[in-house]
């Protein structure tokens, strides 16, 4: 095991109701003028927003209120939010909504108390140096965001997704009502099933030394959340299933899963080519795409780590590790097929030709490699690309 350190600070308020004691909640820091941050119109229609605006006006809290966060958030928007947090004196952001409001939300956060553009986080040419406090109130199970200390951006111009980390990107608090999440239809509750899984398995197959108790923890709630997954899709009004999920969301990628080796989100990398280039893919339906394509591809340089992925996770029983290994692997893409997720990057109707552009993408115009369990370059990322269409 690798040394490590685990901070974790979010404070977590998990269960019924624990929406409406965001006014409360918000009062005892202090805060005193609130940006809310959220999609379009899903949490006026469900009253969530009234909800939270009359629990924050019975305690005096001003709201400045930023609707309109697209999927895979836009850097515009957030440049826009910027400015207003810092014309109205926004002491919190809070993000009422999933990973793409809490992403636009962080990046508001570090952006607003930043003299230059916001791009330059991503792009690596400065890091934060203070924030906005940033609060979540979580309607669906799948980034992880709100105790996560990444976030991630889209910026339209340049048909480019990045992200970084920072503890700045480190929500306050969270509000974890498994309620919020039955309204979430079945395709994105799909999605976020397997975004939560793809952040714990990142952290899994990663170059490292024995780590017997991540092991665990990582395979028992791979586990936990194909059972729940395939109940929530079932009956979306079961609170024991969207419970399961929404903890799992939060423990998957708040680096609970990754302590003691080092972790670097390979298929994730080109999954942010993928949505980057086209909008319009859902960050998990891309990623249950690239994922087996990525294992298949690589499992060779680890049979044994993919053989014990399958044995712990999917139950396989075969004793020879390459056999195991991609049993496991079938196992895997027969689980994203049976929650309706698509398989090929065909299925998203886009050019097969589109292979080399999203490999030059991934790669910074061949610039750099993706660590893997084999040092991933624009030709080889072609190559998993290819392999998935």
């Amino acid at each position: 095991m690798l040394d490590f350190t685990y901070y974790a600070p979010t404070k977590v308020h998990f269960g019924k109701d624990k929406h409406k004691e965001v006014g409360n909640i918000v009062s005892s820091y202090g805060f005193k003028t609130v940006m809310i941050q959220y999609g379009k119109s899903s949490i006026k229609n469900s009253g969530l927003y009234d909800e939270i605006v009359a629990s924050l006006k019975e305690h005096n809290i001003k709201i400045i209120d930023m609707g309109g966060v697209e999927p895979n958030p836009k850097i515009s928007f957030v440049r826009k939010a910027i400015e207003v947090a810092r014309s109205e004196n926004v002491d919190l952001i809070l993000a009422v909504g999933g990973g793409s409001v809490l992403d636009s939300s962080k990046y508001t956060a570090s952006g607003a108390l930043y003299d230059g553009d916001v791009w330059d986080f991503p792009q690596r040419k400065a890091a934060p140096q203070k924030a906005i406090p940033v609060g979540a109130v979580l309607t669906i199970s799948a980034a992880g965001s709100e105790m996560s200390s990444s976030a991630v951006i889209s910026n339209e111009e340049l048909n480019m997704k990045r992200g970084y980390n920072s503890d700045f990107n480190r929500c306050l608090f969270a509000i974890c009502n498994p309620e919020l999440t039955f309204s979430v239809d079945k395709y994105q509750t799909a999605c976020g099933i397997v975004d939560i899984m793809a952040h714990t398995m990142e952290r899994y197959f990663t170059v490292c030394p024995d780590t017997l108790l991540t092991d665990r923890i990582c395979e028992g709630l791979l586990k936990s959340v194909v059972e729940a997954g395939s109940v929530a899709m079932d009956n979306p009004n079961d609170y024991d299933a969207r419970a399961t999920l929404m903890w799992a969301s939060s423990l998957s990628h708040n680096d609970l899963t990754g302590c003691g080796r080092e972790n670097a989100l390979c298929v994730h990398q080109l999954e942010h080519a993928l949505s980057g280039e086209f909008d319009f893919i859902a960050h998990g339906a891309g990623l249950a795409v690239l994922f087996p394509a990525w294992a298949r591809y690589v499992y060779k340089a680890n049979p044994g780590r993919f053989a014990q992925f399958a044995r712990n996770v999917w139950d396989v029983t075969e004793d020879d590790d390459e056999v195991a290994a991609l049993h496991g692997i079938e196992k895997m893409e027969e689980y994203f097929s049976s929650i309706d997720m698509p398989l090929r990057l065909r299925d998203f109707n886009i050019d097969s030709s589109s292979t080399a552009r999203l490999a030059e993408l991934c790669t910074f115009g061949k610039q750099r490699t993706v660590k893997s369990y084999i040092e991933l370059d624009y030709d080889k990322i072609k190559d998993v690309f290819d392999l998935c269409y």
